[in-house]
């Protein structure tokens, strides 16, 4: 709360979940929050950004699709109760540009209109792994949550002259063209008209591309596009310096983060699918500096054992003490270091930080009404009880033997 002052305008951000993923936040845990800003007198709205398209069967990459998404997952004004906004218009490109001389690889970046209008900013992050970041936390949340799509084809280095997707090694020749059972994917998956099918192969107009990620899938799928060298690694320094630039525009002092560390999935809530946990629930933290809560958050998970048979144990990283997330979760073991020391680095956060274990506190919020249910009851049953004054018609006893014994 000390983010922000009475009739602030607050930015609620989080992450609302992809069509069919099951994985991200619970509503009531956005909504416990929300209700907490309207307490202390801020007046919130939960919003997040549109998508680049990256896969072709996303529902979020304009604000239309991400509102019925959104719906289906549980976030609308009703359940939430206050407006939810996607922060970067129809199709994402209504946004702020910030200036970022001291970026490690961007020099500007372009934050989302309306979180930037925000006068503060409460960031709810659902901390898992992350197939390209390697860890999705608080950094990545900002990072690319809160870039327009405009920012999002920057911080994914679209036309980069180096690790720019349409650097791309390109092997034809794997391709089988219209012959694919995947055909149909690969025919109407680039936006710019940049992927055409032959009969038995692929063209692939490079000068079209602008590195949306939508053949990075197609990559991993068949070895058509062989990634340039770098690009990951990159990629997860670009999120920091996004980030930086978000709280940069904010003020340092405007930006509230908070970590749920459960349901610890390997990979993000940007899939149409979720799988299922590989860590314990840790809990929940709470800081102003986004590269400390990640690093807290990444300890603890290194401190766990994982649950046996899910895919941090399988990949033989189960251990207590062993990093979990370059193995399990991303897609070339990239350095889960990369977004902390990046964003040390850029002036975001540090990764310095003391961890203070906060006592439960009354549980307020389980009460729904000032009034105890017995005299909240009674004047209803006053009028009208559901007990029947007759009773109920049912047998006097039962063979307890043989209810016991039943196989």
């Amino acid at each position: 709360y000390k983010c922000f002052n009475p009739g602030d305008s607050v930015a609620v951000k989080v992450h609302m979940g992809e069509y069919f993923n099951t994985a991200y936040l619970r509503p009531i845990l956005v909504r416990a929050i929300v209700d907490k800003i309207k307490e202390y007198g801020g007046e919130p709205f939960v919003t997040d950004t549109t998508t680049l398209p990256y896969y072709e069967y996303i529902n979020r990459v304009t604000a239309r699709d991400y509102l019925k998404t959104a719906a289906m997952n549980g976030f609308a004004p009703s359940t939430m109760g206050c407006p939810i906004i996607i922060a970067d218009g129809a199709v994402g490109t209504d946004d702020v540009r910030v200036d970022l001389p001291e970026g490690f690889i961007l020099q500007e970046q372009y934050i989302a209109r309306e979180i930037a209008n925000a006068d503060a900013v409460i960031v709810l992050t659902h901390f898992k792994g992350h197939p390209i970041a390697t860890i999705g936390g608080a950094i990545k949340n900002i990072g690319v949550g809160c870039a327009s799509k405009r920012g999002k084809y920057n911080l994914h280095l679209g036309g980069h002259p180096i690790y720019g997707l349409q650097n791309s090694k390109f092997k034809p020749k794997l391709c089988k063209g219209e012959k694919c059972k995947r055909a149909d994917e690969c025919r109407n998956a680039c936006p710019e008209g940049a992927i055409r099918l032959t009969e038995d192969s692929i063209i692939w107009d490079r000068e079209k591309c602008k590195g949306c990620t939508c053949h990075l899938l197609k990559a991993l799928a068949c070895g058509v596009f062989m990634i340039p060298d770098g690009y990951f690694e990159v990629t997860a320094a670009a999120i920091a310096d996004s980030a930086h630039a978000l709280v940069k525009l904010k003020g340092k002092d405007r930006v509230g983060f908070i970590n749920y560390a459960i349901d610890i999935t390997p990979w993000c809530d940007c899939l149409c699918f979720s799988d299922a946990p590989m860590i314990p629930d840790i809990g929940v933290f709470a800081s102003k500096d986004p590269v400390a809560i990640d690093k807290a958050c990444l300890d603890k998970v290194t401190e766990s054992v994982a649950i046996p048979n899910r895919q941090a144990d399988e990949y033989g990283v189960g251990e207590a003490g062993k990093e979990k997330f370059t193995i399990a979760s991303s897609l070339f073991g990239v350095n889960v270091n990369i977004q902390l020391k990046i964003g040390e680095l850029n002036g975001l956060g540090t990764t310095d930080y003391e961890l203070i274990e906060v006592e439960p506190g009354e549980p307020e919020h389980f009460r729904p009404r000032k009034m105890p249910l017995g005299l909240y009851m009674a004047k209803y049953y006053k009028y009208g009880h559901p007990y029947p004054e007759h009773g109920f018609k049912r047998k006097e006893k039962v063979d307890l033997e043989f209810l016991r014994n039943l196989k």
